[in-house]
């Protein structure tokens, strides 16, 4: 059992009940972790309000990383409630849909930059509003996928820019190893998500996934949450660095 009993984490990136952020803010709260919450926007709220008051959050925040101010207005209100932090979810990710259903190759600078600067960079971003609350040590956790390491068809441009987000997860690790705060990066199995449906095709690469995982069985938000708690946990810290699969075994396969 993952103990997380007087521990504060931040939950970015819930869509609604169905998003992989809301299980894993399930499972924090099941094991015991008070949480903070952000929305995108006012037309999300009513979709995160719900999924809020089930992990009874302390605090529900507004945070489109594309805004100036909001991330760090995120922090601040955290510094000021709690004065500490003890882990974050990083669970977002954007691409121009114009640039995702097209190949790498011609895919435009600006479109490239965007889901870089959304999916890759605000993890930075946060890792360094995070650091200086995270005076014990802590957990930085960011959701990847394996287009990462292969290529997946369809998955496009957030091929290179999750591979860019799991290398910043390595060299995150490093630089902040000595201060106890460790990062991880875990790669959920596709899940049929608000978010996925932009890819092109989705509902054919599920069920290519499914038939190529050695279960025949998808993972799904529960048990994605489920090793986020644990990479929440100090339990996890000689991992730190990892990219840690929750995929059923798919990634194993040939």
């Amino acid at each position: 059992m993952i103990d997380l009993n007087g521990k504060r984490g931040l939950v970015v990136g819930v869509a609604n009940r169905a998003s992989i952020a809301a299980g894993c803010a399930h499972a924090f709260r099941a094991a015991g972790a008070e949480l903070a919450l952000t929305y995108l926007n006012d037309k999300a709220h009513q979709w995160v309000a719900p999924v809020s008051e089930e992990v009874d959050a302390k605090l529900l925040l507004p945070c489109d990383v594309r805004e100036p101010g909001q991330l760090e207005a995120v922090f601040d209100r955290i510094g000021s409630e709690w004065g500490q932090l003890d882990f974050l979810l990083h669970a977002i990710a954007f691409a121009p849909r114009e640039d995702l259903h097209t190949s790498v190759v011609n895919s435009t600078a600006e479109g490239f930059a965007l889901a870089i600067d959304v999916s890759c960079h605000s993890f930075l971003r946060m890792t360094r509003l995070a650091r200086p609350l995270m005076k014990s040590g802590g957990s930085l956790i960011t959701v990847s996928f394996y287009g990462a390491d292969r290529v997946v068809e369809n998955y496009n441009l957030m091929g290179p820019v999750k591979a860019a987000l799991e290398a910043s997860v390595r060299y995150v690790a490093a630089d902040l190893a000595e201060e106890g705060i460790r990062a991880f990066a875990l790669s959920a199995g596709p899940v049929k998500t608000r978010a996925a449906s932009g890819i092109d095709r989705f509902d054919a690469l599920l069920d290519e996934v499914r038939a190529r995982t050695p279960s025949g069985k998808l993972v799904d938000i529960e048990e994605i949450g489920r090793l986020a708690a644990f990479l929440a946990s100090p339990v996890a810290a000689p991992m730190s660095g990892s990219v840690v699969y929750a995929d059923n075994g798919y990634h194993t396969t040939a």
